[in-house]
């Protein structure tokens, strides 16, 4: 899908712009030109992108290929910027989506490419096609704006993971099985994920904000800075859930271990409880004391009573006595 915004420098506002259109387009430097490319192939779009706007081969080669991360490249009379969208597929789950959106940006016109649709793309679109005025103020400045919404969806995103990690922690607490701890790892790598993605984007909006593009406006740069620090707070905030999941993996590992010990303990005190009686009975069990003690002692009732005391006695003294002793 090609779709297009162009708004003239007589104030007319244009919504079905074909390719053919985009030269005379762009070549009034009053007007604005915004178009975007959505899950095209290379072929349909390295001819407008090539012969429509002029860019550079090795820009458009970027460009449809999809597989930098975050970078910024000058080539004077417009920018290359390679930007990721992010996006959890499963709320429950940490499994992380990233979509790379690709921009090229002029002194008027703004051109967008992605395989995938981008809610953040797509919610600017909607603003600029309801309300005129987000196209009077620049590509520049609806670069920003667009950016913006992206990073938003960071923090939305991000409120999410730290939600799923809450959770998660709650069930080591309560129930410490593999599923949790397989979550968890799975929170950890998208976690991981999302820091390869912020940092190299935090760096292009740190240039954006700080260097001099032709093409950017100056009074807009301190929009790039508004940004940027939103991304070093998200870098932040990363690293304080990475360290929280990294404290929730030795909770899992801690309640683990506790209840290993308590089932270790109770089957301990069985044990020791118990070795006296089969000591006594493996004892007097044997054979040798038939000559010593007449047989009809040695099976009488009395020597039975005397054997059940004995065993019942002894595990109540071992019992008592490590009870004395705080061992249990």
């Amino acid at each position: 899908m090609i779709r297009s915004l162009h708004r003239t420098s007589d104030g007319h506002f244009v919504t079905a712009l074909s390719p053919a259109g985009y030269p005379a387009a762009i070549a009034d430097p009053k007007s604005l030109l915004w178009v975007d490319f959505q899950g095209e192939p290379p072929e349909v779009c390295e001819p407008i992108l090539r012969e429509g706007f002029g860019f550079h081969p090795l820009a458009i080669d970027d460009a449809l290929q999809e597989t930098h991360v975050p970078k910024i490249d000058d080539w004077g009379q417009y920018v290359y910027i390679a930007l990721h969208s992010i996006e959890l597929l499963n709320d429950g789950g940490a499994e992380l989506q990233v979509m790379e959106l690709d921009a090229f940006m002029g002194k008027n016109y703004l051109v967008t490419h992605h395989d995938l649709p981008i809610p953040a793309l797509d919610h600017e679109w909607e603003r600029c096609m309801k309300d005129e005025r987000h196209t009077t103020v620049g590509p520049d400045h609806l670069l920003y704006e667009l950016i913006d919404t992206l990073v938003t969806g960071y923090m939305q995103t991000v409120e999410k993971m730290d939600d799923v990690l809450e959770e998660i922690e709650d069930e080591l607490f309560e129930n410490p099985t593999s599923t949790a701890l397989g979550r968890l790892i799975d929170l950890k790598r998208a976690l991981l994920h999302l820091r390869r993605t912020v940092s190299p984007q935090r760096e292009v909006l740190n240039k954006l904000a700080r260097d001099d593009y032709p093409v950017v406006d100056a009074k807009d740069r301190v929009y790039f800075r508004d940004v940027y620090d939103h991304l070093v707070r998200l870098h932040d905030i990363n690293e304080s859930m990475r360290d929280q999941v990294g404290g929730a993996m030795e909770i899992y590992l801690s309640v683990v271990n506790n209840r290993l010990n308590e089932v270790m303990k109770t089957l301990t005190i069985i044990t020791t409880l118990f070795m006296p009686i089969s000591f006594v009975v493996g004892f007097f069990g044997m054979n040798f004391f038939q000559p010593i003690i007449p047989s009809n002692v040695w099976t009488s009732a009395p020597a039975l009573t005397v054997t059940l005391g004995i065993l019942f006695l002894t595990p109540l003294v071992m019992f008592l006595w490590l009870r004395r002793r705080r061992w249990m």
